[in-house]
């Protein structure tokens, strides 16, 4: 990353507009001319010496009449065939004989803006290579190019063939990172040149006008630091009112700030050809002499060629890795899909394959946070501090995936997890909750050797000036862990997605049998009553006559004879109140609540005074406490209360005393209330099996009932969004809670 101590320095160079320096190299001259008539607005100054006469009198003149008639024809048949717009091309060489001194030049034409800019660079008596030799170095490095894919020996070569071709006493490779920090990762020099070899460069030292540039005109050249810089005349142009814009000039000036630096390094001559990657800024081949250098253009473009060879097989190399690291990742990403769409719960699939959780996302440790709720797997931080991070992302990260290579940034104590959670990388399993899988990676220590001290390039005088050493100066960086790769956020992603679609096919799922089983349920219910309504007159018919045939005939009938109708009695009661149960239970789910502020003291004491009827001779101890208030049915609750008052005293039968508590409590959102007894209690492995439909603990015979009080009490209490709940203990007693939501009432 940046270091932050050469921050104001690099910001001062972001605001350089080294793209508009109004001057030129003095290897050339260049010319603004206007079409289609190409007469000459703007002109370097030094074209007046060129010529022998003055820059006024050179202004406003038609091209031709400097370079001849020819020259002017050939370029407006090339740019007929060839597009120069933003593209300086050389269109020829020219030999002119009618200026002070005779000279070649080579003719490169560009337009930008409107404007045609026609720069003459002095063409050398003697080019650095033969043609062939050169042709022959580009087909020996493309034939090389298929050997090998890893980008240091692709740069390193690269690096060999450009010194070849040019002559430069050293060329390196300079790569960036994501924060523009350079690190050379080849070079080819002469013994005499120190090594720049894996010294990295601080981003401010190619500050993001000089990137903007590397990445449009791909060729810099610096033949002289030590050439006086050619103005343009006049610096503004005539028409636009602006200078006009050479950021594709191959005779453009650099910025002063540019040259001190190379002289800084020792540098008299340079030229830097950019490597770019999809149309992005990816490095430069840098080349670096000790005395002034002028490759010609041919050779610059021989360069360029082999500077776009390399961009093109870094790029495949790399989309190679990619792609080879994306079918890896597809693979396990298929394995831990089948093993969350097979499961439950996904939580359980991802926790049993944790070894896949890792090999897909390369992490130490890993947490799923739902809600409060956090499932831990491997090295991290404690439960209530990953379920703090959760609320920190949903509150500021973004709706799919968060991640950071600094965590004590987000959460400043934090730096405390520096040895497991570092590194933090979340996907969001909900937009609307805490929701995440989370992975953590430990701090990784790393040794950087700078090219330099990258201390702040400003001085106390206020003036920008560049590093003065380049000497190797290390530094360990910490904070950070290592990085989190593209693969590995798009992977992250990916598995989010597919959690979220098998999370949303089971609720679909679990909806369609939830309707399905609301409708059963339903028809059930209507045949439920319909039955038991059908079956209450025959039951009655049944009790009536028996109990009016042992009126009149009891007397006639022996022992044997009365105890069996005694039994059909029994049995018809029994019969009649499971009737009774039934119907009620059926027609809770039908019934429309009707919620009013009940009084539960009231309630209670009510409900004590009815069954208080039948208590004689039994000693019952009362603990009722102060019972909040509930917004609720009141006919419905009352059965539910009732019916755990009066188990309360039924399975206390045979206590003296019995003891009965009854107590109730606020609990955020909710009210709790509970009936407490000292009976014979029950072994908590059945406790669910209180709360069904005919499931009872008692023989009947112990304890009389039909076994649908309870499953009548849960759903009661279901339908007004609250719990039921038991607890006990054989020998030692029960108790059972129902919870309601807290409510206003509205009247």
């Amino acid at each position: 990353m940046s270091d932050p101590r050469g921050s104001k320095g690099s910001a001062s160079c972001d605001t350089d507009p080294i793209h508009t320096p109004g001057s030129i190299q003095p290897h050339g001259v260049l010319f603004v001319v206007d079409e289609p008539d190409f007469r000459i607005r703007q002109a370097s100054a030094n074209a007046a010496e060129i010529w022998n006469r003055s820059i006024e009198s050179i202004l406003d003149r038609r091209l031709d009449e400097l370079t001849g008639a020819g020259s002017v024809e050939s370029l407006k048949k090339y740019a007929a065939k060839v597009s120069i717009e933003r593209n300086p091309t050389l269109v020829g060489t020219i030999a002119l004989d009618s200026i002070a001194e005779p000279a070649r030049f080579a003719v490169v034409a560009h337009r930008i803006d409107g404007c045609l800019i026609v720069e003459l660079e002095f063409a050398p008596n003697r080019i650095d290579a033969s043609e062939t030799e050169t042709n022959r170095h580009i087909q020996e490095f493309l034939f090389s190019l298929g050997e090998v894919a890893d980008a240091r020996e692709l740069a390193r070569r690269a690096a060999a063939d450009v010194r070849r071709i040019t002559g430069y006493d050293r060329v390196l490779v300079y790569r960036f990172d994501s924060d523009w920090n350079g690190t050379v990762i080849a070079e080819d020099r002469d013994p005499g040149m120190p090594s720049y070899l894996d010294l990295r460069f601080p981003a401010s030292d190619v500050p993001a006008p000089a990137r903007e540039l590397y990445a449009k005109n791909r060729i810099r050249l610096v033949v002289d630091v030590e050439s006086e810089q050619i103005p343009i005349v006049p610096s503004l142009h005539p028409r636009r009112g602006e200078p006009v814009d050479q950021s594709y000039c191959i005779l453009r000036s650099v910025s002063p700030i540019h040259i001190e630096y190379l002289k800084n390094m020792n540098t008299a001559a340079s030229m830097s050809i950019s490597i770019l990657r999809e149309g992005e800024l990816w490095g430069l081949l840098a080349c670096h002499h000790r005395t002034p250098r002028k490759p010609s253009f041919a050779v610059r473009s021989a360069c360029d060629f082999i500077g776009g060879l390399l961009s093109m097989r870094i790029a495949s190399s790399e989309r190679t890795a990619y792609l080879s690291e994306k079918i890896r990742l597809k693979s396990i990403h298929e394995k831990l899909l089948a093993a969350t769409a097979s499961a439950d719960d996904f939580r359980d699939a991802l926790v049993d394959h944790s070894r896949l959780l890792f090999e897909y996302i390369s992490a130490e440790g890993a947490a799923i946070v739902q809600n409060r709720e956090v499932r831990l797997i491997g090295r991290t931080p404690p439960e209530h501090e990953v379920a703090r991070l959760g609320e920190w992302i949903l509150e500021h990260g973004s709706s799919e995936v968060f991640h950071t290579e600094s965590s004590h940034q987000l959460l400043p104590d934090w730096d405390r997890f520096h040895d497991r959670a570092c590194g933090v990388l979340a996907i969001s399993i909900s937009k609307l909750y805490p929701h995440y899988l989370i992975w953590f990676r430990p701090e990784a220590i790393r040794s950087v050797t700078w090219a330099g001290e990258p201390l702040d390039p400003d001085r106390l005088d206020g003036g920008l000036h560049p590093r003065a050493s380049f000497e190797a100066w290390k530094e360990i960086v910490r904070g950070g862990s290592n990085p989190w790769s593209r693969n590995e956020i798009e992977a992250a992603i990916e598995l989010r997605n597919s959690i979220v679609g098998i999370v949303l096919k089971k609720a679909e799922e679990l909806a369609r049998l939830s309707s399905e089983l609301e409708h059963s349920n339903k028809e059930l219910e209507a045949f439920s009553y319909s039955v038991s309504h059908d079956l209450r007159a025959p039951f009655r018919h049944i009790l009536g006559y028996a109990q009016l045939l042992r009126e009149l005939e009891g007397g006639s009938l022996g022992d044997e004879g009365r105890r069996f109708l005694d039994n059909v009695i029994d049995s018809a009661v029994q019969a009649g109140l499971l009737v009774d149960s039934l119907i009620s239970l059926s027609k809770t789910g039908q019934t429309a609540l009707n919620p009013v502020e009940v009084d539960m003291n009231a309630l209670v004491h009510e409900i004590r005074r009815e069954l208080e009827r039948d208590l004689r001779g039994r000693n019952v101890r009362w603990i009722v406490g102060d019972l909040p208030p509930s917004v609720c049915d009141l006919t419905m609750i009352r059965s539910v209360v009732y019916n755990y008052i009066s188990n309360a005293l039924k399975f206390s039968r045979g206590r003296d005393p019995a003891v009965i508590e009854i107590g109730g409590r606020v609990d955020g959102a909710e009210t709790i209330y509970h009936v407490r007894d000292n009976g014979v209690g029950f072994d908590m492995k059945y406790v669910e099996k209180l709360f069904g439909v005919f499931q009872r603990l008692h023989r009947v015979d112990e304890f009389e009932g039909t076994g649908i009080g309870l499953a009548n009490a849960r759903r009661i209490v279901a339908r007004h969004g609250g719990r039921t709940w038991a607890e006990g203990a054989i020998g030692r007693g029960a108790v059972f809670h129902l919870s309601l939501p807290r409510r206003e009432y509205g009247g």
